[in-house]
């Protein structure tokens, strides 16, 4: 038999150790149930994922400026003609295969600042070439919001729409598309795809560390002309919540979930100096939920390291910026303990992490349910896909 061609498309091995994570699960999966699938990327960071996962791996954009700021009629003339050429690229690459997955990730929101000809562009571009072309392109686990630019949420929608399975991270995901204008009528809701990787080992006694995720946050895509504002406010909350964690006599341990998040924790580490206060190398989300396993308690703000903390059992804060967060915690009943990044308190943050620190005994315990019930849902996303790609191609 001819083995089955399977792609994965994605800002993977770009930075993002989020994204990266579900690609892994992914892989796990393909490995596990799939094992004769030849299976390559096209993605933002060719090199990184083909080192790293051992697949090949295509560069996802013609034009390796694309997502730098374009001043200059060269820089501008590239981006223009990189389009072209990627409706070509991008349609001769999803008709080798047979099936095309996007892992997890927000590809259908934009949270984050966001501009539609970017990563919008890139997957609308996919769903198309996959429905030209009879090759299934399925989103999986996919997380969605509002979207208050027209062009992005026209590019979204029809993506979603040409989509030949979807499935999303929670409900609000579900209920956004469809608000969009796509049939969701059977479309599925299971955990984010990190909570099926393997977990951390179980943490011998109380280290009496917190970990602390922080982020390079300026707001979401409507707040551009105060993102200068909202990321100096954020930075200046975390190191006030940091200051007082040193106060107590607490270890901190600071965390980064993508690569431009080194300058906030760089930010942080100039304004509070002190030995009881070091940055982690996380390479991974395995490398974060092993910090996160040996730690009392996080407080983070990336979405990607609120799974990992909550994953690994450990007693969670989040400082969240976007609707998504405040549904991950509410889901694994930790609803209460969400504090918003736009508008950090430093003395209303502690209060609630001495309270979360209170329950710690509880709270681990109903993760350890939750997280059980989250492996369960998800081998049942793996079922349904394995349903709605493979079987017509075996």
């Amino acid at each position: 038999m001819t083995p089955v061609r399977v792609g994965v498309f994605g800002l993977l091995g770009s930075g993002n150790l989020g994204n990266d994570g579900s690609l892994e699960a992914v892989l796990g999966y393909l490995r596990a149930e799939h094992p004769e699938a030849v299976v390559d990327a096209l993605c933002g960071g060719p090199e990184v994922v083909a080192a790293r996962y051992g697949i090949r791996a295509t560069r996802l954009h013609w034009y390796r400026g694309e997502y730098r700021t374009a001043s200059r009629a060269g820089a501008i003339a590239g981006k223009g003609v990189g389009k072209l050429v990627d409706v070509f690229r991008t349609a001769a690459w999803v008709r080798r295969h047979d099936v095309v997955i996007v892992p997890g990730m927000g590809v259908l929101e934009a949270t984050l600042p966001l501009r539609p000809w970017g990563f919008p562009y890139a997957l609308f571009l996919l769903c198309a070439s996959g429905r030209v072309s009879r090759t299934k392109v399925a989103l999986v686990g996919v997380g969605a919001g509002p979207i208050g630019v027209r062009a992005t949420r026209v590019l979204v929608r029809w993506a979603g729409r040409l989509a030949a399975y979807r499935s999303y991270r929670d409900v609000q995901s579900r209920d956004a598309m469809r608000a969009m204008g796509v049939d969701t009528a059977r479309d599925e809701v299971y955990p984010d795809l990190a909570f099926a990787l393997p977990p951390p080992a179980a943490p011998a006694g109380s280290s009496g560390t917190v970990c602390v995720g922080v982020m390079d946050f300026h707001g979401g895509n409507d707040d551009r002309d105060r993102a200068g504002e909202i990321h100096r406010r954020y930075v200046d909350g975390m190191t006030r919540f940091v200051r007082a964690l040193v106060e107590d006599g607490r270890q901190v341990r600071l965390l980064i979930g993508d690569e431009v998040d080194v300058a906030a924790v760089d930010a942080v580490l100039g304004a509070v100096d002190s030995p009881l206060v070091t940055a982690a190398e996380a390479g991974s989300l395995a490398d974060l939920m092993k910090e996160m396993a040996a730690a009392d308690a996080v407080v983070a703000t990336r979405y990607h390291n609120l799974i990992c903390a909550l994953k690994a059992g450990t007693p969670t804060l989040a400082v969240s910026y976007a609707a998504k967060s405040d549904a991950l915690m509410a889901a694994m009943s930790l609803g209460e303990y969400c504090h918003p990044a736009r508008a950090v308190d430093a003395d209303r943050l502690l209060g609630q992490f001495r309270e979360l620190e209170r329950q710690s005994a509880e709270l681990r315990r109903t993760l350890a349910v939750r997280n059980r019930a989250a492996t369960e849902q998800l081998d049942d996303q793996f079922t349904a896909l394995t349903a709605a790609l493979f079987q017509e191609t075996r």
